[in-house]
């Protein structure tokens, strides 16, 4: 009998490692120290208004604050009239993933990426997976210590090739993460991040010298929609982001998550479509991911995958080459089809690979070329 309790209690505790998993939001295979508390860093990308009274200009939110106050993000905090960052070095998610999660289709399929999140986001998304620690403030939620160099080192030891900021908005913990890409790139490593795309030209322009691949979470296509689920958020610095990525040659991959009765209004899909077709190219892969219930809108039902197909096929007939199905697991809208003949160069059933028929950046059975960096 003490067996068998024993036995449930094993297999409990694996039970929740694997969801602990799928979430991607816990420490694995990585040798980080738990923090003790944030250590003050130097914020980059601000200026005096009066006195000690200060305006931070990372991102289009441009927040002014007081001695003590912080930004929209909880990261930036105004202390004795200077702004400091309480996201430097300290993750509260470290993971080694497939690059196909973030999502990259386009990039070194199956390659193992190091992924790392600090806590906080200058979004408000009522829907956030991760809204136990994009909501968090990283002096409150359990950290690591993780400097960069030894982010950077972690990496290399797991035989990652490639480092993602993710999980959480990147942005907020923009020193840390460009101090890591500096090191990353030095050592032969590339950078990618999954980001909502809400920063400023400066500093956004300063960071794709040391970006390889990034993916933009386009949550629709109004500002409307941006308002009510982004905290008072605007569309424009977001449309003007993809275009800086699109124009600094870094490659470029955009996540549509669509959500029942929020932003899956068939005209506007078709207006997005048509906008990054014009504004980016027809050859850029967009991600139409099914919506789950989370966070604050579990009162919502899942996306119906026939929504999710509509999405896909209103993009295919806006003339736009790379469309997936994001989110539905053995849909054949999660593989790679060659332009031209039509047939499958990479083949996947969720993050697997099960086939790449591609060749030196071209199909190997009509011989066309598929954009992407496929040679990283």
């Amino acid at each position: 009998m003490h067996i068998n309790i024993l036995m449930r209690k094993i297999q409990m505790k694996k039970i929740i490692i694997i969801i602990l998993f799928c979430l991607g939001v816990f420490l694995a295979d990585a040798q980080a120290r738990e923090s003790t508390k944030p250590v003050l860093h130097p914020a980059s990308y601000w200026q005096v208004i009066k006195e000690t009274t200060l305006q931070c200009l990372l991102c289009p939110r441009k927040c002014i604050l007081a001695p003590g106050q912080r930004g929209v993000c909880t990261v930036r905090i105004n202390k004795e009239g200077k702004l400091y960052s309480l996201g430097y070095g300290n993750p509260v998610a470290i993971h080694i993933d497939p690059i196909e999660k973030k999502p990259f289709f386009h990039v070194s399929p199956g390659s193992s990426v190091y992924s790392l999140a600090v806590a906080g986001c200058n979004m408000r998304c009522v829907f956030c997976q991760n809204w136990q620690i994009s909501q968090s403030r990283p002096d409150e939620a359990q950290s690591y210590d993780l400097p960069p160099l030894e982010a950077v080192n972690q990496a290399i030891e797991n035989n990652c090739r490639f480092i993602a900021y993710t999980y959480t908005e990147p942005t907020v913990f923009y020193e840390y993460m460009l101090d890591i890409a500096k090191l990353a790139r030095a050592r032969g490593l590339r950078n990618t991040m999954h980001t909502c795309g809400y920063i400023n030209q400066e500093p956004l322009k300063e960071l794709l010298k040391y970006m390889d691949a990034v993916n933009v979470d386009l949550k629709g296509f109004s500002g409307e929609i941006y308002a009510k689920i982004g905290e008072m958020a605007q569309l424009e610095p977001v449309l003007e982001t993809l275009k800086t990525i699109k124009n600094s040659g870094v490659w470029l991959e955009i996540t549509c998550l669509i959500i029942p009765g929020l932003n899956d209004e068939t005209a506007k899909i078709k207006e997005m479509c048509l906008w990054i077709k014009e504004n980016l190219g027809e050859e850029v892969p967009v991600h139409f991911s099914r919506f789950m219930p989370a966070f604050r809108l579990m009162n919502l039902p899942p996306t119906p995958i026939e929504k999710i197909e509509e999405a896909y096929k209103i993009a295919k007939n806006t003339g736009l080459k790379y469309v997936y199905v994001g989110n539905v697991p053995g849909h054949p809208g999660e593989s790679t089809y060659c332009p031209r003949c039509g047939k499958i160069v990479v083949k996947r059933i969720g993050y697997e690979i099960l086939e790449n028929n591609i060749k030196d950046g071209k199909c190997v059975f009509c011989g066309k070329e598929i954009s992407g960096r496929w040679d990283f």
